[in-house]
């Protein structure tokens, strides 16, 4: 995504410890959880649900969110378009070195364009990009509106805002998809897996509500932990 190219002069340097020898160290295998999705349609509380059932589990993981990474690295960045793909890059690249550091890395972003989660899908080896859609109906998402965002788009006070004056471009195919439906008391959340490098075979995980409760975060968690055991992130 950058312009620049890597001046001839600049060299990789191998080091004897690699990637596999620090799985080996933490019983894990690094890879990142790319969580995307409207503003509101809970990316965050999943991630940090996410989160601790792995650390539950002894896993280490390392949260990159959206909002906080623009308090550091990110802070010279604004919410014009071009941007808006730098913030992503950056997050992207940064979390490449968490993975190859053997962690399990959960970046939470709006990441509206498909193109640029592409982009960063094409940074990591074959099956260690995880991506995780979080479908839910803009008027959901605005209904909940948890940092009063929608409402200042709608009163012209911030311009292009996914979901109101700019678009968001669903994933077409990704590894979790998490499908958020307003009911009485909580939320449905119906999970459509599908798996890599499996053709015309998906497998679709409902997750019922239970009485009068509907499914927690931490259990939306539990099934994205569930695809990380099958695929053999948990273990070395």
């Amino acid at each position: 995504m950058s312009t620049m190219e890597n001046p001839e002069n600049i060299v990789w340097h191998k080091c004897s410890v690699e990637k596999l020898d620090r799985q080996q160290l933490l019983k894990q295998k690094g890879c990142v959880i790319w969580i995307t999705g409207l503003s509101g349609s809970g990316k965050s509380t999943v991630a940090c649900a996410l989160s601790q059932g792995l650390h539950m589990r002894g896993r280490l993981t390392y949260i990159l969110d959206g909002d906080n990474v623009r308090h550091g690295l990110n802070r010279d960045l604004s919410f014009k378009a071009e941007d808006r793909a730098e913030n992503i890059r950056r997050i992207a690249e940064v979390a490449k070195l968490f993975a190859d550091a053997g962690v399990i890395c959960i970046a939470s972003l709006i990441s509206p364009y498909g193109k640029d989660r592409d982009a960063c899908r094409a940074l990591f080896p074959e099956g260690d990009f995880i991506e995780v859609y979080m479908d839910v109906p803009l008027h959901v998402c605005e209904n909940r509106d948890p940092k009063g965002l929608y409402k200042l788009a709608r009163a012209g006070k911030i311009k292009g805002f996914t979901g109101v004056d700019d678009p968001y471009e669903p994933p077409l195919k990704c590894e979790v998809r998490k499908i958020m439906l307003l009911c009485r008391y909580a939320f449905i959340v119906r999970m459509l897996i599908s798996y890599a490098g499996v053709q015309l075979i998906d497998l679709q995980i409902v997750l019922q509500q239970k009485g009068t409760d509907c499914v927690t975060p931490g259990e939306m968690a539990e099934t994205v932990i569930s695809y990380l055991e099958e695929k053999g992130y948990l273990q070395a």
